[in-house]
């Protein structure tokens, strides 16, 4: 099977609804009712403070894990207009490339004040994790060096953590942005062009190391979905998924005993949880979509999902906020000011949405 799952893009979707306001949206929703604020709801709507693990956080990841799905689809369609590796190894190198210099874009490369220019980005950690990942998928064939190479990198990493940052104070905790090594490589090596000056960056040196392996797990979950359905039907395919899911959420839980669970350093008990997390939706969207069919409700997460790359990029750009504010600002004070407020964040997704299906209409999609 090499043709495009509908899953996929359904899930990507519904990733990145979350980065296009909808978070926002059910945290301010919560605020309406008394000490919604700080329910539990609301605090999975942002990123935990350092170790530790909310929805927000897995936003990211997901994404990572779904880019590294469609490798092995993309992959199966050049060989077969036969497509020569050399080209094949080059159009990975320029897709990741590409993503480094959107992430610079992202950043704001544009306003040329290149001396305080954050580096790191997540277009770069995606670009540069799942080149790798790639990379490592094209090299080598066998199942089980794959899988050898992809533990042999979260163990490094965690090796390389159990040792204090040289400028750290004695006795600081390895996981902390003081004692954490890939914190000081990145504090050491470009101290004004990281997220927390002279600190740390959570898209850092070190943690692409651990990332390709989230790209890498995308990629095994693509290659096994892509088994023809005589071989593995698609409910079993869908009871395996979910059950590599406990395995990675078993282990990942384990890890986080001696290695916590961090997003900003992308731990490895990270990768894992959030593998098995990326793992346990995919089944869903799987089984759902593709296995029973039940195509009609994913029209609104496939219009964003065919275009994530672009409502990422365009609300860095574009004013959707003043756009919004143009045509709904009088609807909203129609309301009490805090269901005006939900109001307003509501209409800015959908100001977004009608963004995208004005694009998927023209058929317009951006690609790298």
């Amino acid at each position: 099977m090499s043709k495009r799952l509908d899953s996929i893009d359904a899930l990507r979707g519904f990733d990145m609804l979350f980065i296009m306001g909808f978070s926002s949206f059910i945290a301010q929703f919560c605020g309406l009712f008394p000490g919604g604020d700080n329910c539990w709801l609301a605090g999975q709507m942002e990123h935990v403070a350092w170790n530790g693990l909310a929805h927000h956080d897995t936003i990211f990841p997901l994404f990572l894990f779904i880019s590294g799905m469609t490798f092995p689809f993309s992959l199966a369609r050049k060989r077969a207009r036969g497509l020569r590796e050399g080209r094949i190894w080059q159009e990975v190198i320029r897709r990741g490339l590409v993503l480094v210099l959107l992430g610079l874009v992202y950043n704001g490369f544009f306003k040329l004040e290149l001396s305080q220019l954050r580096w790191p980005s997540v277009l770069a950690r995606i670009g540069l994790a799942w080149m790798f990942a790639a990379m490592i998928w094209l090299s080598v064939k066998s199942l089980p060096a794959r899988i050898g190479i992809a533990a042999a990198l979260l163990a490094g990493y965690q090796i390389l953590h159990l040792f204090t940052a040289p400028d750290a104070a004695p006795g600081t905790d390895p996981v902390t942005a003081e004692g954490s090594l890939a914190a000081w490589l990145d504090r050491t090596l470009m101290p004004e062009h990281i997220l927390k000056k002279g600190v740390y960056d959570p898209e850092g040196i070190l943690s692409t190391f651990p990332a390709i392996v989230t790209a890498m797990l995308g990629m095994f979950t693509g290659d096994f979905v892509r088994l023809p359905e005589e071989r593995v039907s698609g409910g079993r395919k869908t009871v395996y998924l979910l059950a590599a899911a406990a395995v990675c959420l078993g282990a990942g839980l384990l890890w986080n005993t001696v290695f916590p669970i961090n997003k900003k350093l992308w731990t490895s008990s990270f990768v894992l949880v959030v593998g098995a997390w990326s793992l346990a939706m995919f089944a869903l969207f799987y089984y759902l979509v593709d296995v029973r069919g039940w195509k009609g409700w994913i029209f609104p997460l496939k219009v964003i999902g065919m275009n994530s790359l672009t409502i990422y990029l365009a609300q860095r750009i574009i004013s959707f906020g003043g756009i919004n504010t143009f045509f709904f600002k009088g609807l909203a004070g129609l309301f009490p000011e805090p269901v005006g407020a939900v109001f307003l964040r509501f209409t800015y997704v959908l100001v977004c949405w009608f963004f995208l299906y004005f694009l998927y209409r023209k058929k317009v999609f951006l690609k790298v």
